[in-house]
């Protein structure tokens, strides 16, 4: 291997292969996705439906989402390097890709291995095709849809493995609500939940993170294992400033994230430029490495991730079902539902308490209370939901107390032995 020197980073922190890091055959994947997608259809999803789970959280799942390759989202403001950074990844251009220092990317962009021509898919075809993960996007409606697009390249090794998200910069003020026809934020939300790695850029030349963007980063809250932060251009500073940016990175991420555990921060220059700066190249070229083998490790550790996402969906379907029933269990028969209803919305926590203590349920497991009140006021008459099926919860403890087992022995982790430092 090369040294980490300033005319050769690039080569020392190139893409590695990921099609040599798969433990599982494509064959046993299959078998784990097969799985999934009976346990989920069968046991799970009858009562997401019974409980109007898709109301109140996501859209129920199509058997694309299992069969998805693994998804990586960039988030950032404008200017943060997002699409040269997907472009590092690819290595090479694609249709419809705008750079530049001004907000280019005016649109959600996936990008994505084909086999015919490089072309772009327009939204309504993307969300119309049974077989890409992108059905349940139908949902945001046709403001949302023009601004939706999926960008098909051949050839790229990245790509065989693993499909981009490229995401409109965040903006500032206003315009971040006004200035745009679609739910940002509920959009952003449905990303994270199907992404297997979500990358945060931030600028090393202009660290800022605005109030739109600390309202981003709160979604991304529940799928906090899968957020990494990268801190970009990183060649435009030197060591001493360097150092002061990341240290100010960290500060404001400790507030925003409100987490006592460190979020890790890779530092970079993802472009194909020389770097502006040397003196920190073999620091940049040993971080470029390590996200590099994050993102290879994805493809190997797919049927995990799938497991790990059902698992959690399974826990919130239960603990949404239960909040149903019991608000629906405190609604009077005939008179003064409407009063007794808004009271519960009212003192919706106090009613979250009691449900987890009378059925055994772990208030981690609760959802966000304000998103759930906002979605609970849409809901003319809850006493019109669906009985609890005791029955249909059974077979959901059942899943998680035994097919989720076996499956996890199918999908042994195998690690690499540590060396001995003694």
């Amino acid at each position: 291997a090369l040294p980490p020197t300033p005319t050769n980073v690039a080569a020392a922190a190139s893409v590695p292969d990921v099609k040599q890091l798969s433990l599982l055959t494509e064959e046993e994947q299959s078998s784990i996705f097969e799985t999934l997608k009976k346990l989920y259809k069968r046991k799970v999803r009858p009562l997401e439906v019974a409980s109007g789970y898709a109301h109140f959280h996501s859209q129920p799942l199509n058997a694309a989402d299992f069969d998805a390759k693994p998804m990586i989202l960039l988030l950032g403001q404008y200017s943060v390097g997002k699409t040269t950074f997907i472009r590092s990844l690819v290595q090479r251009d694609w249709v419809g890709q705008r750079i530049g220092p001004e907000p280019t990317t005016d649109r959600f962009t996936a990008i994505m291995s084909g086999t015919a021509d490089e072309r772009l898919i327009p939204g309504h075809a993307l969300a119309m095709q049974s077989d890409r993960p992108f059905q349940a996007l139908a949902s945001f409606g046709n403001n949302f849809l023009t601004k939706f697009d999926g960008a098909e390249i051949n050839g790229s090794p990245f790509l065989d493995q693993c499909t981009l998200i490229d995401t409109p910069g965040v903006l500032a003020g206003e315009k971040q609500r006004m200035g745009r026809d679609y739910d940002f934020k509920k959009v952003i939300q449905w990303f994270a939940e199907r992404a297997d790695c979500i990358i945060v850029l931030f600028d090393a030349h202009k660290l800022d993170i605005s109030d739109e963007l600390r309202n981003v980063l709160n979604t991304l809250r529940p799928h906090q294992d899968k957020v990494k932060v990268l801190l970009n251009k990183a060649d435009q500073v030197n060591s001493q400033q360097l150092m002061r940016v990341y240290g100010a990175l960290m500060w404001q991420l400790g507030k925003v994230l409100n987490t006592p555990e460190v979020c890790r921060v890779y530092v970079g220059s993802f472009w194909d430029q020389p770097l502006v700066n040397t003196e920190n190249a073999a620091l940049l070229a040993r971080e470029k490495e390590d996200l590099m083998n994050e993102l290879s490790d994805l493809p190997r550790n797919a049927a995990l991730r799938r497991i790990n996402e059902l698992v959690k969906r399974t826990r919130s379907v239960k603990v949404h079902a239960y909040i149903i029933h019991y608000l629906r269990k405190q609604m009077p028969y005939t008179f003064g539902k409407k009063e007794k209803q808004q009271r519960l919305i009212g003192r919706l926590e106090n009613e979250f308490v009691q449900c987890a203590r009378r059925y055994n349920l772990p208030l981690g497991d609760f959802p966000n209370l304000d998103e759930f009140r906002t979605n609970l006021l849409q809901i003319k008459d809850i006493s019109k939901f669906q009985k609890l099926d005791k029955s249909l919860v059974k077979e959901m403890d059942r899943v998680l107390a035994n097919d989720i087992a076996k499956l996890l022995e199918k999908c042994s982790i195998q690690t690499a032995p540590m060396d001995d430092p003694y």
